[in-house]
């Protein structure tokens, strides 16, 4: 599980060094002229949490086995790119099915590395960016409406429903603004993501800083963090370049690395945890002799629904869920103590299961 990320930006703005560094691959290449990349890349990366070691020593589990978060880097986008300038519309489709846009924005002076536009502006940057994705949207809804209109004559319910989402869609997009803004019923949400609307997705922008500006970003990425707070949307202070330096180091150097530089985690770390709030995600744990694991699911599941994470079957026959709280687990010193103490409690279908819980579901075969 986990989430899946597309990353998106303007040519030399650092995104396939980010995505580099945050694979610790050099599956995409990352150099200096637009469109290097030219094949979606797909990284899929560990998501760190120290809650997994704790759990792991305390259960004697032989494996640990952490979340997952998928990134997909496409080529730079330029102006144009909706109807086909650059790599145009082949790189645009394939993050029509991510979970959030990570959109880096260059936020560093560099007379090395040249700026598509000939100048430093990550407002304008983002601007063309967003406008790409929304012509990309008007164009791929626009092909629709004649066949869904013919459907819907006919008292296709699934074409009427769909023709109305299509045309709220239509309207906030003609007037400039993203599809993710379009009010919807909880019920509407299943078919309006079928839709696979680029602008539909949340977006959190990754600032690419120089290393001077890592710790305390600087007024290009503030100017973006304002931009994201006004649309709802977060933002994050990253180096793409002192990402690399993280990435090539062994595992027990890099806390020193980062107290060097005045850092108290990496940038993927904070790129994780704001895109967990930005979709609402929890973790949740199941710990045992043979493994402790790591589930993500979304803030207000029920436990029914959680434990279909693992298995449909646990969801189809679900009957309780065996639940001790991460603090009770770990401060008490596991499962038996836990359970002896009181606080492993039996939860049943209508339990919304918080973060950090650490579950046992019981089910019907």
């Amino acid at each position: 599980m986990g989430f899946k990320c597309g990353i998106v930006g303007l040519p030399n703005v650092g995104k396939s060094t980010l995505f580099n560094a945050l694979t610790q691959t050099a599956a995409a290449q990352a150099a200096n002229y637009p469109f290097c990349t030219i094949e979606p890349n797909v990284g899929e990366i560990a998501v760190p949490d120290p809650r997994l070691e704790k759990l792991a020593a305390l259960a004697k589990s032989a494996e640990i086995i952490p979340t997952r978060i998928s990134f997909v880097d496409i080529a730079g986008l330029v102006k144009g790119a909706s109807k086909g300038e650059g790599l145009g519309n082949q790189f645009l489709a394939t993050i029509r099915e991510v979970d959030a846009i990570v959109h880096v924005v260059r936020c560093f002076e560099d007379n090395d590395v040249t700026h598509v536009e000939g100048k430093i502006d990550p407002i304008a940057d983002i601007e063309t960016i967003e406008t790409e994705l929304m012509l990309a949207d008007l164009d791929s809804l626009e092909k629709r409406v004649d066949g869904l209109e013919k459907k819907a004559k006919g008292n296709d319910k699934e074409a009427k429903e769909t023709l109305d989402l299509i045309t709220r869609s239509l309207a906030l997009l003609r007037e400039g603004k993203p599809a993710r803004l379009v009010e919807r019923k909880p019920e509407e949400e299943k078919l309006f993501h079928s839709l696979g609307l680029l602008t539909s997705a949340p977006v959190l922008y990754a600032c690419n800083v120089d290393e001077a500006s890592a710790a305390t970003g600087n007024d290009f990425s503030r100017k973006v963090e304002e931009r994201a707070k006004a649309e709802g949307a977060v933002s994050v202070v990253i180096s793409a370049k002192i990402e690399s330096e993280i990435a090539m180091l062994p595992a027990s150097e890099r806390a020193d690395y980062l107290e060097a530089i005045g850092l108290t985690e990496t940038g993927l770390d904070r790129l994780i945890r704001a895109g967990y709030a930005l979709l609402h995600l929890v973790t949740y744990f199941t710990a045992g002799p043979k493994e402790t694991r790591a589930w993500t699911i979304t803030k207000g599941t029920k436990a029914p629904q959680a434990a279909g994470v693992i298995h449909s079957d646990f969801e189809r026959g679900f009957i309780r869920a065996e639940t001790i709280a991460y603090d009770d687990y770990v401060s008490l010193g596991g499962e038996a103590q836990a359970r002896d103490a009181g606080k492993l409690r039996l939860e049943g279908k209508d339990y919304v299961v918080a973060d950090g819980d650490v579950m046992h579901f019981r089910f019907a075969t």
